[in-house]
């Protein structure tokens, strides 16, 4: 396997220039973008698909763009992965329906399904899709040792538009997925936090789906604005920096966390990135800055490195815009913690995102929120 990874700016152009000769059916470009680009950005990104029209192009608009232990923004930021031994496989679904994104889920994973499956790297609109439903989906479908990870597009702290990159275009309402298949290709994965619990724990008493309506019997968003006080003017916005823990049956699990991506005042309820089971009992959550940083560390301490030998890897780093408004212009502190983790030789791109998605402590693949999560990919000598 052999990488190279660039940034693109209006004003700096690439840094390094792009290399079309790495071109192959077994050549994977990842690509994380300013969620609202400027026509020369978008001509930037139609050129990569005419440059390497043999390969598997993808990627989503964001929160903020990660080159090594730099915040980019208002960038291109673009893996060349070229593989030796793996092949690739890239399925891209439409999905007008958060309550579709289970058989969305389940019809990705139909189609890359096979014996020498080894991972999958899937990316979804940031807005219409229930992010736990649609990884619910793939779950339901895909063998326990097949790796998933991934996230949902992110559009900073507006929460109006989220795109996917694929065939050269960007296109909302749509998820991608692609599969790594062969015995070559190795995925490590992490994933953690770093937020403190707040307040007492609450029961669901009523929700549907990703739709939270009460806790403890009384109106959710009435609780909710009453832990954030004036800061509830701004919400959703303000809903990153208090995000929900749902405790985990699992005692292995952490807490799964959720973020708000919208307000009904007239329902008094509130729309999550997942699913928010009835029933199910949780706490508010508020930051605690180094705390947010160490997760970072513990994300790249969590990888599995057996087998690896020093060659080239890629990581592809995928963390939440609430951190990212919590640590402010300290944010690259905590890119700088997962480098320091990192072999020497790895390459880091990533983006801030709505949502991340990586398996559990059990091994279970689930959707997060306000986590940095890491996905280290190499092959085997």
């Amino acid at each position: 396997m052999e990488f190279s990874l660039h940034r693109y700016t209006v004003e700096e152009k690439w840094d390094h220039p792009l290399d079309s000769a790495m071109d192959s059916p077994q050549t994977l470009i990842v690509v994380f973008v300013t969620a609202r680009p400027e026509e020369e950005l978008c001509s930037e990104l139609a050129g990569i698909h005419v440059s390497f029209p043999n390969s598997v192009v993808v990627g989503c608009s964001s929160s903020g763009e990660i080159y090594g232990e730099v915040l980019s923004d208002d960038s291109i930021i673009a893996a060349v992965i070229h593989f030796a031994d793996t092949r690739l496989k890239l399925v891209h679904s439409e999905i007008t329906d958060a309550e579709h994104s289970f058989d969305v889920g389940t019809s990705v994973a139909e189609q890359l399904l096979a014996p020498d499956l080894a991972a999958v790297f899937t990316l979804t609109d940031g807005l219409k899709v229930n992010g736990s439903a649609y990884v619910e989906g793939l779950n339901h479908i895909l063998p326990d040792d097949v790796i998933i990870t991934g996230g949902l597009a992110g559009d900073c702290d507006r929460f109006e538009r989220t795109w996917l990159l694929y065939d050269g275009k960007c296109k909302t309402g749509r998820v991608v997925a692609v599969g790594l298949y062969g015995d070559a290709v190795r995925v490590a994965h992490g994933s953690r936090g770093g937020w403190d619990l707040l307040g007492p724990d609450r029961e669901v008493t009523y929700s549907v789906g990703n739709v939270l309506y009460t806790m403890d019997n009384q109106p959710a968003l009435e609780v909710y604005k009453k832990y954030l006080g004036e800061r509830a003017e701004d919400l959703p916005a303000t809903g990153l920096l208090f995000p929900l823990a749902i405790r985990n049956e699992n005692d292995d699990d952490h807490d799964t966390v959720r973020t708000i991506l919208a307000v009904d005042e007239q329902k008094q309820s509130i729309i999550f990135a997942g699913d928010i089971p009835e029933g199910s009992h949780v706490k508010l959550m508020r930051a605690n800055f180094d705390r947010l940083v160490d997760g970072a560390a513990e994300a790249a301490e969590q990888l599995d490195m057996t087998g690896y030998e020093n060659g080239p890897a890629i990581c592809l780093a995928i963390s939440c815009v609430g951190r990212r408004l919590v640590l402010g212009p300290r944010v690259e502190e905590e890119l700088e913690a997962v480098k320091e983790v990192l072999p020497a030789g790895a390459g880091v791109i990533g983006y801030y995102s709505y949502g991340e998605i990586s398996p559990l402590a059990s091994g279970r693949c689930d959707l997060h929120n306000q986590t940095m999560t890491l996905t280290l990919i190499w092959e085997k000598a």
